[in-house]
């Protein structure tokens, strides 16, 4: 079983991935779904679909700070 398979939807998480050029990105945000296809990631920028092939890392990861203004 990979790690990210123990994972919870609710929990934030950040997910280090390999995208279309190559190197490579991180989703952190709260976690939607968890599947054997990979998962996705609720982010501030949007929803971050991320296939079980391309994982390479994963943790989860405290709550946002909260903005001060």
């Amino acid at each position: 079983m990979t790690f990210w398979r123990a994972w919870e939807p609710g929990m934030r998480v950040v997910v280090r991935y390999r995208n279309d050029e190559g190197s490579f990105s991180d989703a952190v945000g709260e976690l939607v779904l968890v599947d054997d296809n990979g998962v996705e990631v609720a982010t501030k920028h949007g929803p971050v679909a991320v296939a079980a092939a391309d994982i390479a890392l994963g943790k989860r990861v405290p709550p946002a700070p909260i903005r001060r203004r």
